[in-house]
């Protein structure tokens, strides 16, 4: 038996904060599905959003933010996130993390979409994550041990309700128990539920399949968010091109030249991402192909090396000075709902980053927010982790019975992706939900949510827990019978007032019988 006092899933910013926050005499297990530095923090080229300049506050970010978010925001979370920025970027600084700097020696504040001032800060460039990933690992103390290609695919609970271990699988099939005082989901989003992605692979929406089969509450599960450029290139994306690169000038344009953005939004090409992301969409629909015209930019390869060596790899020729461009699914700003420091409805078990949903982000991300969000939001927990008690024993977990009789298929990844993209992506209508819906309950959704998964392999794992995702995804969407943000339905095009503070939640209870139902449209205000 492997027992930790934390033991944390997923290996992103936000859990990295949290192991270094961590008491140095605490014992704390990284569980990571792939490698410890393949996350989508890693990947970001974004940068961190704090209120540094002159001419900001946290003031005007917190308005940025719920503004972003279309007022669907918890205000108090807002307010403490953009308040706690600039000290998170002050610790970084002093311990030692190089963020870019201007001539004058102060730190670089770059414009981002929907900021109304200069307050996006970066390291190397584009490659914020990664060093900010590197400066993190760099800390861990030798209280931390990493275990990685470890799928987790059960959470384990005590007769009393608590979260008290996992269930994790290796490459090889083989199962593995770990207990912990306390368990932390840190497993990101959903990303790769569609077709175009900015998501690393290993984002599946685990976290969020995982939090519903244990009885944890979900919410906001339609609000997924799709970045507006990524660069597309043979019917295929290849990777993110920033919107540090919109900030610093680049325009939207058809072949012929024509400016997409203009009379859609005050912002024009910096409006806010779902704004954007819908009209090049309306363009690709026309078969008409949009690029990002980069030709006003010096020295773009130094100010973006990552971005370009993308271009690069992809056969784009930097030196015509547009880039194809197509949106992708980015960041799920619902998911497992949590409190001001990570606690979930079940004891014993926290989620934090983009798995979690704290009000943070409301109905769609600002820019630069999430790497924020994860840090704080880290460094909040281990914090009041600190202040808790070692516990002396673990309980045991309660067993379940499942019926193995039956044996049930599982979809086409490609074919789920592809789905999801058609018809619970960008542009939502009734009738291409109703479709979805219906053909991933072909598959048995409900079924496959009391069933064993112990006898899974790592493979079907992810297809199971894809399936799960998209369905809660799809019936959320169904529900909200409006537009707001990052879900847009056609049939409901414009913000409905009377949806403004009802949010869905998706919840699995016991019932009489012991067996299990799902909340489908359970509304909170």
């Amino acid at each position: 038996m492997t027992k930790a006092n934390v033991l944390i899933v997923g290996s992103g910013i936000a859990a990295l904060q949290l192991a270094v926050t961590l008491r140095t005499d605490l014992n704390v297990m990284v569980l990571t599905k792939s490698s410890l530095i393949k996350s989508n923090s890693h990947m970001a080229q974004g940068g961190v959003a704090a209120s540094l300049g002159t001419d900001d506050s946290p003031t005007l970010h917190y308005q940025d933010t719920v503004e972003a978010g279309r007022y669907f925001n918890d205000p108090a979370a807002v307010q403490d996130l953009t308040r706690e920025g600039p000290e998170i970027i002050e610790e970084l600084i002093k311990g030692g993390c190089p963020f870019d700097r201007c001539e004058t020696g102060e730190i670089k504040l770059g414009m981002e979409g929907a900021h109304s001032a200069k307050r996006i800060v970066h390291s190397g460039g584009d490659a914020t994550g990664r060093i900010l990933i590197e400066h993190l690992v760099s800390q861990l103390g030798r209280n931390i041990s990493v275990q990685e290609n470890m799928f987790v695919y059960e959470l384990l609970k005590s007769k009393a309700g608590r979260c008290i271990g996992v269930k994790a699988k290796r490459t090889d099939g083989k199962s593995e128990v770990f207990y912990a005082d306390h368990v932390v989901l840190a497993t990101g989003g959903c990303g790769q539920l569609y077709t175009y992605t900015s998501n690393a692979e290993s984002v599946t929406g685990d976290g969020v399949a995982l939090a519903y089969l244990a009885g944890a509450e979900l919410v906001d599960m339609e609000f997924i968010q799709f970045h507006p450029t990524l660069l597309y290139v043979d019917g295929k994306t290849r990777g993110l091109i920033s919107e540090a690169v919109r900030g610093e000038g680049a325009k939207l344009v058809t072949a012929e030249g024509k400016r997409i953005m203009e009379g859609v939004h005050p912002l024009k090409d910096l409006a806010p991402r779902h704004v954007v992301s819908q009209k090049i969409y309306e363009y690709l629909k026309m078969g008409k192909q949009v690029y990002l015209d980069i030709t006003c930019i010096t020295n773009f390869t130094e100010q973006f090396p990552t971005v370009s060596a993308l271009c690069r790899q992809a056969g784009v020729d930097l030196e015509i000075g547009k880039l194809p461009v197509a949106p992708g699914s980015h960041f799920l700003m619902g998911g497992v709902k949590t409190n001001s420091i990570g606690q979930t409805n079940i004891p014993g078990l926290y989620a934090i980053g983009e798995v979690a949903c704290t009000g943070v982000h409301g109905a769609n991300r600002l820019a630069s927010n999430s790497l924020l969000e994860g840090m704080v939001y880290g460094k909040r927990l281990g914090a009041w982790l600190n202040e808790q008690p070692v516990e002396s024993q673990i309980p045991s977990p309660v067993g379940r019975d499942y019926d193995q009789s039956k044996l049930f298929l599982l979809p086409d990844k490609t074919v789920l992706q592809q789905t999801m993209m058609d018809r619970a992506g960008i542009v939502r209508h009734h009738a291409s939900l109703m479709m979805q819906k219906s053909w991933l309950e072909s598959f048995q959704v409900e079924a496959w949510l009391d069933r064993s998964l112990d006898d899974c392999s790592p493979e079907e794992l992810t297809k199971v827990f894809m399936l799960i995702t998209a369905w809660l995804v799809t019936n959320a969407a169904l529900s909200r019978t409006e537009s707001r943000g990052g879900h847009f339905r056609s049939d409901y095009p414009v913000e409905d007032e009377n949806w403004q503070n009802k949010r869905i939640a998706h919840k699995r209870k016991t019932i009489k019988d012991g067996r299990r139902e799902q909340i489908k449209t359970a509304l909170t205000t």
